[in-house]
């Protein structure tokens, strides 16, 4: 087994934060992965970028499906997740996640936490 790592882009307040760290763990549980480590990047230091710079969209993207509505603590954050598993394992736990994030698929809804997957 390899470490490797899963990384989101994230709009969200701690709740939100909390709601997808929960996935990603149900994810990790269902198979045979090991989460080595969590963290949560604000910012990249190697590249002078923020956070905010890279996922702007996603404040965008709540922007839209939320007029009028105060974003209120949502902040654009990645959430970088080290897991020690096979690369079949790595893929089925991203799957999963983005199907947790977006269970309507491609049919049209708001996010509850606008997301990418880097």
């Amino acid at each position: 087994m390899r470490t490797r790592t899963l990384r989101f882009g994230l709009y969200a307040d701690e709740q939100g934060l909390a709601w997808v760290r929960g996935l990603v763990d149900e994810a990790v549980g269902a198979r045979e992965a090991r989460l080595v480590d969590a963290t949560v990047a604000r910012a990249f230091p190697e590249s002078g970028m923020t956070t905010a710079d890279l996922y702007d969209h996603l404040a965008e993207q709540w922007g839209w499906e939320n007029p009028g509505q105060s974003s209120g603590a949502r902040e654009a954050v990645e959430l970088r997740v080290r897991l020690a598993c096979s690369l079949r394992t790595w893929r089925a736990v991203r799957k999963t996640v983005i199907r947790e994030l977006c269970p309507e698929g491609a049919a049209p809804h708001t996010c509850r936490v606008p997301w990418a997957a880097a």
